[in-house]
């Protein structure tokens, strides 16, 4: 989403406080672009597992096109179609430590092998839930494709950053991410059309079709999703049995043993940390509501179809995308404390526009918000583990677990959509989500007290 999904988690965070740390390393090199070039033995798995990050940003950002799809093939309401997001960041939270758990005790190509398994079967699951015609087997679909993204995320983040020469491992991520980003473009233009049938029709034409006409328009509304998460699942088990036959290198994190000291007692002592965790959890929240409910604002607020607000969504993540960059480049030159603070006070702003707005205006302003939400994900996370020391990794894994909050808020910004009959004032969620992080970038940087 998006997020988009994220899409947009770990990997973001790891890059900039990594960007951070070896900025000045990296103005003395001599600028070879032969740098960034892995060695011969890691370039082929390298490849591989960049692949990985275009295929769960692909699949994030459908999410935002099955909400309104789905809605209608099934008269949900926003609180119901809600639940898509709920099922997705569920998973996640609960999977998180799990997933850890064994890439650290497996290795990272046995965790790469978990994930791409459980991605491939939730993406074939479409198939009989759109048979069954029930709703709660399109929500275990998800269930199961986000407990594959959680394996495939905590192992090849890490293993992009080791896959390499340390001093080129900053870039190496930063190339990595540039195929979320192009799935956050692709996945909507190209794919939301097929899925979105732009038949929409009211629920007085509903209740004056005869019922074998009303199910066979149902039915054909639900197994549009079928061939385009048939031929993804395939396409994830080839990857899975490339990844099998090929020998990834065994490269060992020197930290993946716990330090001593360290306990996430000892790690919540840090009010950075208590910050980052609580700024995190709005922050996802606020990304997914935007995201998956662009479709909606679009169709409600300018009138336009379905399959013309799902190509805008598509800007919508190529936003997010050059934001990234452009704040990558941005933070050379701000503080990035800073820069989260202008950038949180003009998504205010810009989320007030949306919330009051008419017409193409609202659409260019979510737009506008996917640009300046993207650097927020990773500057709060920096922040937030900043001098924990030994306790890092657990701080991180707080954090990460703390994008739970994309599960819970959505289905609020559904009630009060429901309630008020406006899709606009249900946008006051993630208004107030800005809210909150901007009190994080004034006083989450302040001293940890351990």
């Amino acid at each position: 989403m998006a997020l988009k999904s994220q899409s947009d988690v770990q990997n973001k965070a790891i890059s900039i406080e990594m960007q951070t740390k070896d900025c000045s390393s990296d103005k003395k090199g001599n600028g070879n672009s032969s740098d960034f070039n892995p060695n011969k033995k890691w370039l082929f798995p390298f490849m591989l597992v960049t692949s990985l990050f275009f295929f769960w940003g692909f699949v994030h950002n459908l999410d935002p096109i099955l909400i309104p799809h789905l809605r209608k093939a099934f008269s949900l309401t926003d609180l119901e179609s809600s639940l898509i997001d709920s099922s997705v960041f569920i998973a996640y939270f609960a999977m998180a430590l799990p997933a850890g758990y064994v890439t650290r005790k497996y290795g990272y190509k046995f965790g790469i092998l978990i994930g791409l398994i459980l991605f491939g079967i939730g993406s074939i699951l479409f198939v009989p839930a759109a048979n069954s015609l029930q709703y709660i087997y399109f929500l275990g679909a998800l269930f199961v494709i986000a407990c594959g993204l959680t394996f495939l995320e905590t192992a090849a983040n890490p293993y992009v950053t080791v896959l390499g020469p340390p001093e080129t491992a900053t870039k190496r991520l930063n190339f990595a991410q540039s195929f979320n980003g192009l799935a956050a473009f692709i996945a909507p233009t190209v794919v939301g059309p097929m899925i979105l049938s732009g038949k929409n029709l009211t629920e007085s034409e509903m209740a004056n079709m005869s019922t074998a006409a009303l199910e066979s328009y149902l039915a054909s509304e639900a197994a549009s999703v079928k061939m385009p998460y048939l031929i993804l699942g395939l396409i994830i088990f080839v990857v899975a049995v490339v990844f099998y036959f090929t020998n990834m290198p065994d490269v060992k994190d020197e930290n993946s043993e716990g330090a001593e000291g360290s306990s996430f007692g000892a790690a919540l002592k840090s009010m950075k940390l208590r910050w980052g965790i609580v700024a995190q959890f709005f922050y996802v929240g606020a990304q997914v509501c935007v995201g998956s409910f662009f479709i909606k604002m679009a169709t409600t607020t300018a009138g336009l179809e379905e399959g013309t607000a799902a190509k805008y969504l598509g800007f919508y993540g190529l936003a997010f995308m050059l934001g990234r960059f452009a704040g990558t480049f941005l933070m050379q030159y701000i503080q990035p404390r800073k820069l989260l603070i202008l950038y949180t006070i003009i998504n205010i702003i810009l989320t007030v526009l949306a919330i009051t707005g008419t017409g193409m205006m609202v659409v260019y302003t979510l737009i506008a918000i996917a640009f300046f939400m993207s650097i927020m994900f990773p500057t709060i996370f920096s922040m937030g583990i900043d001098g924990l020391g030994n306790n890092t990794k657990i701080g991180s894994s707080l954090i990460v677990m703390s994008i739970v909050g994309g599960a819970l808020l959505p289905p609020v910004l559904g009630v009060i959509s429901d309630a008020t009959g406006s899709i606009q004032m249900g946008y006051s969620v993630p208004l107030a989500c800005f809210a909150v992080i901007l009190l994080f970038a004034f006083n989450g940087h302040k001293a940890n007290k351990a």
